[in-house]
């Protein structure tokens, strides 16, 4: 019996070591994180993706902020980012940026053609204008001086762009925040500035 029983505890302890270990508990997999989105912008809300997506693209070349682009846009154009939108003073101003028609001309173009082009088309004429000031504006108030007044980039708030009885303050005399005569850079820059805050709320950022 004594034989019989150290047999059988030779094999139990036998038994035991050569029992496979369980395998360690893995945790689940976890799902790759989806790509990045392209980032929400002010107004992006209003325009087509692939339209977002170069705006977003040109301003990284340009140095400046897409939601400052987005929101010049939407004051020359009545919110409407219509490529074919003309100046209701008669200038002849047309398009995104209100191009006027010595500039069309100066960048290769015309009001016509331009005005022709889908939106996106017209983009590749809105970074063509603003190569020039590429670099210097990194505020919205320069970004849309170098649309309305390029002398004025750079310049301090209260600087004078149009004085009465000259035909650039007949044209945009709607700028004239106090009606004393004169519109200053301040002034000319605020409605830009109240659509840049009205394109980042919820329903237009996107």
């Amino acid at each position: 019996m004594a034989q019989i029983s150290l047999f059988s505890s030779l094999f139990s302890r036998l038994a035991r070591r050569q029992a496979p270990t369980a395998a360690p508990v893995r945790a689940a997999a976890l799902p790759m994180p989806a790509p990045s989105a392209d980032p929400a912008i002010a107004w992006g809300a209003k325009v087509p993706d692939a339209f977002k997506r170069k705006t977003i693209a040109l301003c990284r070349r340009l140095e400046m902020e897409p939601d400052h682009l987005m929101a010049i846009m939407a004051f020359e154009t009545g919110r409407s980012f219509d490529p074919a939108i003309t100046n209701r003073a008669g200038s002849g101003a047309t398009g995104l940026i209100q191009f006027m028609p010595a500039t069309a001309k100066a960048l290769g173009t015309t009001t016509t053609r331009l005005a022709a082009m889908s939106a996106l088309e017209q983009l590749d004429y809105v970074e063509k204008y603003f190569a020039p000031y590429a670099g210097r504006m990194g505020d919205l108030d320069s970004a849309y001086m170098a649309v309305l007044c390029p002398r004025a980039v750079g310049r301090e708030p209260g600087y004078v762009l149009f004085r009465k009885g000259s035909v650039a303050y007949k044209l945009n005399r709607g700028l004239d925040a106090n009606g004393d005569g004169r519109v200053t850079k301040a002034e000319a820059a605020a409605r830009v500035r109240a659509l840049l805050a009205e394109g980042l709320r919820p329903g237009l950022i996107s």
